[in-house]
């Protein structure tokens, strides 16, 4: 059976690379809004469908089977604790907020006939790093080799955001000015409070951990590109890194890309929280892009704040008072801040509403408070979080507006 592209292309479809199935994409954008188009990527934890301990090692015919089903959308990550989705390129947020949901019920419904339930979160709760396993691909393994222990320890997952921007070359400015905004995307997205099954006292400790890692943490003042490749062919030539993919920054330049990728976040447990953020920060890089005097207005200042901001945005998550130069300003400002600024981007990207629901996060809490919650109300009964995660992954349902979690099942 062949697929028809011109019913395809009406039906917002796609066929797969092998034309076998179908696969969710954006139809064409029209005007600047496809400038701006952008893609997610989510980290998943795969874990014992009776236990939800997370998997020590997994069978390469599981991914085969979920590559398949999402047209090669579904891969393996670093630790075979792991799988990696990425949506195709949208302009129409709902369309990817529906592909979203698709991957994920995709990968779900293929991890099941292996004995697996798929986890959104920064962390798994009860994981234990000390016996992770790499994943059986060479790029994996030469990293491990490289980074021991330390590369051992990475049992997190994040989600990635890739924006495309009219000039690609801009990037670097667009990157600068983004940097004072970073600790907003960590706070919403902060899903992470437990470690080796005790509680961190910080809401997002996923890039705690993370920090260990080389190149990590917020990018540096590059003034343009020019710099930004000196720097990364210094490392090269000094036999540091093989390529650009090794820079994991809390926001980079795309190598496969022309594109912006913001990867601070944790991975979000509910799917309308993840797209409210990638919605934010699309909106937020055009804003910037098209206002190149704002790269100049971040100094080096600013980056410091910045990063005495990520960690508050790690410790207290949606609960968050950032530091700035007129003084104390709570995440609910900062927030405001934003959408106020950014209100004719999100109009011209058709947004508007998913970057409204970034203030229901605030007022809720992220999944972390949720985890949290759950924690308590199960008489610290850190199963009662594992199961609260594993279902919200793939519900369908909303979490409350209220500052409470659902009652785990």
């Amino acid at each position: 059976m062949t697929l028809a592209s011109d019913v395809l292309k009406l039906l917002r479809l796609d066929a797969s690379d092998d034309r076998q199935h179908l696969v969710i994409r954006s139809a064409g954008g029209r005007g600047k809004a496809a400038e701006y188009s952008f893609g997610i990527e989510e980290e998943y934890f795969l874990a014992d469908r009776r236990t939800l301990e997370v998997a020590i090692q997994t069978p390469d015919a599981l991914f085969e089977s979920a590559s398949w089903s999402t047209g090669g959308q579904a891969m393996r990550e670093m630790l075979q604790s792991q799988l990696e989705v990425a949506t195709n390129i949208h302009v129409d947020v709902n369309d990817a907020q529906e592909e979203l949901r698709f991957l994920r019920r995709e990968v779900a419904n293929v991890a099941a006939q292996y004995g697996f339930v798929i986890m959104a979160c920064g962390t798994h709760p009860t994981a234990v790093w000390r016996m992770s396993q790499p994943s059986p691909k060479p790029r994996y393994e030469e990293m491990i080799e490289d980074l021991r222990s330390i590369g051992h320890r990475n049992m997190m997952c994040g989600m990635h955001v890739h924006v495309q921007l009219p000039d690609p070359e801009k990037r670097m400015a667009v990157m600068r000015a983004m940097l004072p905004h970073l600790p907003l995307f960590i706070a919403l997205a902060a899903s992470s409070p437990f470690w080796n099954s005790h509680k961190t006292g910080l809401k997002g400790y996923r890039l705690a951990a993370y920090s260990e890692l080389p190149r990590t943490g917020l990018p540096e003042l590059f003034e343009n590109r020019q710099d930004y490749d000196e720097y990364v062919g210094a490392l090269q030539r000094s036999g540091v890194i093989p390529d650009e993919s090794h820079i994991w920054w809390a926001m980079r330049p795309s190598m496969k890309h022309p594109t912006l990728e913001l990867r601070a976040p944790d991975t979000c447990t509910l799917i309308e929280d993840a797209v409210a953020i990638a919605s934010l920060y699309r909106c937020l890089t055009r804003h910037l892009y098209l206002r190149p005097h704002l790269s100049k207005e971040v100094t080096v200042v600013e980056r410091a704040i910045a990063v005495e901001n990520k960690w508050r945005a790690q410790r207290y998550g949606t609960d968050c008072i950032f530091a700035s130069r007129d003084g104390p300003l709570t995440i609910s400002e900062m927030l405001s801040r934003i959408i106020e600024d950014t209100a004719g981007d999100a109009d011209a990207l058709g947004c508007a509403a998913q970057i409204d629901h970034c203030r229901t996060i605030v007022e809720r809490g992220s999944s972390a408070e949720f985890q949290l919650r759950a924690y308590r109300d199960n008489g610290d009964d850190i199963t009662a979080v594992s199961r609260w995660i594993a279902t919200s992954t793939v519900s369908e349902l909303s979490a409350p507006t209220g500052r409470s979690a659902p009652a785990p099942s």
